[in-house]
């Protein structure tokens, strides 16, 4: 009876367990497949992880794989309205010019109406609020190129020189940066998870959300980067499945390496590269520091190609790359980002003004007619032959950013929020945008109290999302270096590009809000060490689950801290008490 019946029981039990989620997969088809084609080496699929996170949580595959193909974009589409309405919400608080839109919102308004940037009165923030604009045509000296000043200018137009007009735009491209992130971190890391986490952990940093609620020109820079940036994701892969659609096939139907293909196919024409420069252009066009960018991003495309070529097979990669890449390479960044940069000059060039002796050159940008101007002991700067309506405003243009270039390398004006570089990672001095101490029953401080509320715009960056990035860091450089793994390495030069080249400027006057510039980097880095915790697919459930919860609480502390920190964000009124345990070091008063 014993005998008869035990192994019966066994096999009961067996039999009514269901199925583990690998096995689930395997009969779908999305574990077991050969490793062999190099086919999916070059170009790997993107609905293995999804489908894999689905069918763990219980479903099936078949529902698994809907719902990955679904939130494709649902998911982003989802990350970026939080973001939005978390930036659009009362968008014109505080009513004030706050930091340096006191340059750049008036700045804006004067290319709309004179393509040049002009002078305005020292009282002209009071009488702008007042809807009274004090404008002249008078030309001013400026130090930025004009692009994020037009990119201002357009919700400017939109909505008038207030406020919400001239925040608008950066608060659109805010928003647009949180969406793209989501992409990119899809196509990164081949999950629609790590992308969507990667783009939550952007729409809750604080220093992004500042800096996309003030009309200044990083945050217009930081997008410019960023689209760049994914905009030579695409190209990577769209060159990588070209070279694996022309490999050839075995009678097994499986890819394998070829020294021809790979050493002698032409990609032809590559737009997402082209894009990437005109994007790189655009940066470069909003500050300068996008030089730094284009040529880490243009040394990081080369070693893509050298790493594609390499896997589909060529013995001589680097002669592969310098032969059939490099030129096209360099031709669709470099040439193409600096015409771009030109020509977001137009409005300097288009207006030349009027000239008369007495009051010389008028209604026109400053430096416009430096080339043709008289010398101190007769003739002229300029060329007078039949180019010279090209030649001297190109000229002039030069002149004008000569000088640009000798104030800001010797700008060593002490500051109050002036910051080392070394610093920024831990935000350990933030920049104040806007406070003041409103009374008992004033701008909101609520009557019944005893004294006197803050409010705050603090350009702070959610602590424990930056604390949190100097780790991912480190398992970055660590993957990136004995693992030779080139997400990685993709995100380090990311963070380099934005990051290391202010370390040449010890003696500048600098501040710890350009580094918004590299931090959708920052949360790709994040997002990266959080599907490290997660485990590898071939993980114990026991290991994938304490992991989902190391995972979990971290994203769960990262999205408190932003809720508590909201208030000093936004500029609500709060008791001092309230803003001082919310000053959790003392270099940030």
């Amino acid at each position: 009876m014993t005998t008869d019946t035990a192994p019966r029981a066994q096999h009961g039990r067996a039999a009514d367990r269901r199925p583990s989620w690998q096995g689930r997969l395997r009969r779908f088809g999305y574990v077991g497949r050969p490793q062999t084609d190099v086919r999916e080496q070059l170009v790997p699929p993107y609905a293995e992880p999804d489908v894999r996170l689905f069918a763990m949580l219980g479903l099936s595959p078949a529902a698994s794989a809907r719902l990955a193909r679904w939130t494709g974009w649902g998911g982003p589409l989802l990350v970026a309205l939080f973001a939005g309405l978390l930036r659009f919400w009362r968008l014109d608080s505080p009513n004030r010019v706050i930091f340096d839109e006191t340059y750049y919102a008036k700045d804006a308004w004067s290319l709309l109406h004179f393509g040049y940037e002009t002078n305005w009165s020292d009282k002209a923030n009071e009488q702008i609020l007042q809807n009274h604009i004090p404008l002249s045509d008078s030309p001013a000296y400026v130090v930025h190129p004009p692009v994020g000043k037009w990119v201002i200018a357009i919700g400017e137009q939109l909505f008038g020189l207030n406020p919400f007009g001239w925040r608008f735009m950066v608060a659109l491209l805010g928003t647009l940066s949180v969406l793209m992130l989501c992409r990119i971190g899809r196509r990164l890391f081949r999950s629609t998870f790590l992308g969507c986490l990667a783009g939550l952990l952007l729409a809750v940093d604080g220093l992004h959300f500042v800096m996309s609620r003030a009309a200044l020109l990083d945050l217009v820079l930081m997008f410019f980067v960023l689209a760049a940036f994914g905009a030579l994701l695409v190209d990577r892969d769209k060159a990588r499945a070209r070279l694996a659609a022309a490999l050839p096939v075995g009678p097994d139907g499986v890819a394998r390496p070829d020294e021809e293909v790979a050493g002698r196919l032409a990609l032809g024409l590559r737009p997402w590269r082209i894009a990437a420069g005109v994007f790189l252009g655009l940066a470069c066009g909003t500050k300068w520091n996008g030089l730094y960018v284009l040529a880490a991003f243009g040394l990081m495309t080369v070693l893509w190609d050298i790493g594609s070529r390499r896997l589909a097979g060529t013995r001589r990669p680097y002669r592969a790359v310098a032969r059939r890449d490099l030129p096209w390479a360099f031709l669709s960044t470099v040439p193409v980002a600096l015409g771009v940069y030109v020509a977001s000059w137009t409005g300097w060039f288009a207006n030349s003004g009027t000239y008369s002796k007495e009051a010389g050159w008028r209604h026109s940008g400053y430096f416009r007619h430096w080339a043709e101007s008289p010398k101190p002991g007769g003739g002229g700067y300029g060329d007078s032959g039949p180019f010279a309506w090209l030649l001297n405003p190109l000229r002039s243009l030069w002149h004008y950013e000569h000088e640009v270039y000798k104030f800001h390398v010797k700008l060593d004006d002490p500051h109050i929020y002036m910051s080392n570089p070394w610093s920024w990672l831990v935000q350990s001095r933030p920049v104040s945008y806007f406070y003041e101490s409103p009374r008992p029953g004033e701008s909101g401080c609520p009557p019944d109290t005893t004294e006197k509320c803050a409010r705050e715009v603090l350009a702070l960056g959610t602590p424990l999302l930056w604390w949190a990035a100097c780790f991912a860091l480190g398992y970055l450089l660590f993957r990136w270096a004995l693992r030779r793994d080139w997400r990685a390495g993709a995100i380090l030069c990311g963070v380099a590009a934005g990051y290391l080249p202010w370390f040449l400027y010890q003696d500048r006057t600098i501040f710890s809000f350009y580094a918004v510039v590299f931090v959708p980097f920052l949360c790709l880095a994040v997002a990266m060490l959080a599907g490290a915790m997660l485990g590898p697919p071939t993980g114990t459930e026991t290991r994938r689950a304490v992991g989902a919860v190391g995972a979990g609480t971290l994203v769960l502390l990262i999205l408190w801290n932003f809720i508590y920190f909201f208030p000093i964000y936004t500029g609500q009124p709060i008791t001092v008490d309230q803003w001082r345990g919310r000053m959790w070091l003392d270099t940030w008063i």
